[in-house]
């Protein structure tokens, strides 16, 4: 079914109280810990996801919740509400407001809602299906790029690809005009804000790209995974985002010079 703004506004609810809970731990006392997998987690990453799983329970108790931090609640609807409450922890706790809250409606597996949230210098994307992205409530446009030598590309941290998809990203790097590195999902709002050309990323999971595809696609750009297939619940988690969808095939047959 489609998106509604019943839905639009719940996210926009969800963003409000994982910002609530984010921003009295921002450079503050944030309770760092190191979860199995070796990643950062904080209490405003949990307090975050736990006030948006409050919410979702009195809204749509029918609705799945699946969250980085406290996994899978089924529902009995198609729907899933995705969430990430930091993405970005370590931008979160260096003091850096480059991190964002990211919330995704998903239904039968693909994402039809997604919210980037930054909670710090407030700014937020909104993105749906049928929907052009938003702003902070203004209409969203990523940039047409004719050129990847005139492409600005953007990834967390080479270090996260294992050595045959980072012999494919250089492929990539080798014919941009410039990469930067960090960003996390922020990089994806910059990039439907017409700042960047292309994001890359390996070892995604699914609340860390759920919610980008709806608010990259709907400023006019195209997300997919390094394949060049549309990203679901079922992807591996290798993405691809391009202010202009031209670019992707070209992008999809660099990347696949791995090793090479």
């Amino acid at each position: 079914m489609p998106v509604t703004q019943a839905d639009l506004d719940l996210a926009a609810r969800l963003a409000d109280v994982a910002g609530a809970a984010i921003r009295p731990r921002f450079r503050a006392d944030y309770g760092l810990e190191v979860k199995e997998d070796a990643s950062p987690v904080t209490l405003a990453d949990r307090e975050a996801e736990a006030a948006m799983r409050r919410l979702l329970a009195a809204e749509v108790p029918m609705d799945g919740i699946q969250g980085e931090e406290y996994g899978v609640r089924e529902g009995s609807s198609n729907r899933v509400w995705v969430l990430d409450p930091i993405d970005g922890t370590r931008s979160f706790i260096a003091g850096r407001p480059i991190f964002g809250t990211l919330i995704a409606l998903v239904e039968d597996g693909w994402p039809i809602l997604g919210v980037i949230d930054q909670p710090i210098i407030a700014e937020r994307w909104v993105g749906a299906v049928g929907r052009g992205t938003t702003f902070n409530g203004r209409p969203a446009q990523a940039r047409r790029c004719r050129d990847l030598a005139d492409a600005l590309l953007a990834t967390t941290s080479p270090a996260l690809f294992d050595d045959g998809q980072l012999h494919g990203f250089e492929h990539v790097d080798a014919k941009v005009r410039s990469t930067v590195l960090g960003g996390d999902c922020y990089s994806y709002g910059c990039l439907a804000s017409g700042h960047l050309d292309v994001v890359i990323e390996a070892g995604l999971k699914l609340h860390d790209f759920a919610a980008l595809v709806p608010v990259v696609e709907g400023a006019g750009g195209a997300m997919s995974d390094w394949s060049g297939d549309p990203l679901h619940a079922g992807s591996i988690g290798e993405v691809i985002a391009v202010g202009d969808p031209a670019r992707v095939d070209e992008i999809v047959e660099l990347l696949a010079c791995r090793g090479h």
